[in-house]
């Protein structure tokens, strides 16, 4: 079960009272852990990730979803089992959250700078607004 519990000005809240939650449970014993709640990823986290990967096009000849692709399986790959046997998986940028798809932007922002020479540039850069205009619809 996942409920959501609220932290304002020091006061806690639960959308459903503790007693309440804790009447559906069966009898067992249980481990209760909060963790913070995240949101997924911002439509301008996207949109400014395919800008710079149509960026890199213009700049390499190289598809931008082939770049999307390329850095997927550089930063988002894990390791999963299926039965007993364990296998490479290639995350997408699809389910990561606002603060997963950040670190995966700055990411990709270092290598593309490192690795290809390109600057990918943030909202605070000089030039951004420019970036945007020649961009945004391309």
């Amino acid at each position: 079960m996942d409920y959501i519990l609220t932290k304002r000005d020091g006061k806690v809240t639960m959308e459903k009272p503790f007693d309440f939650l804790c009447s559906l449970l069966r009898d067992g014993v249980y481990v209760l852990s909060i963790k913070r709640k995240t949101e997924p990823r911002t439509v301008s986290q996207n949109a400014l990730m395919w800008m710079w990967f149509k960026c890199m096009e213009d700049n390499t000849g190289t598809e931008k979803q082939d770049w999307h692709d390329y850095y997927c399986a550089k930063f988002l790959m894990r390791e999963a089992n299926f039965g007993r046997k364990r296998f490479s998986v290639v995350g997408g940028t699809s389910t990561l959250n606002t603060v997963q798809m950040t670190d995966f932007m700055n990411k990709v922002q270092a290598d593309a700078a490192t690795e290809w020479g390109i600057t990918l540039p943030l909202p605070a850069d000089r030039y951004y607004q420019e970036f945007i205009q020649h961009y945004r619809y391309r």
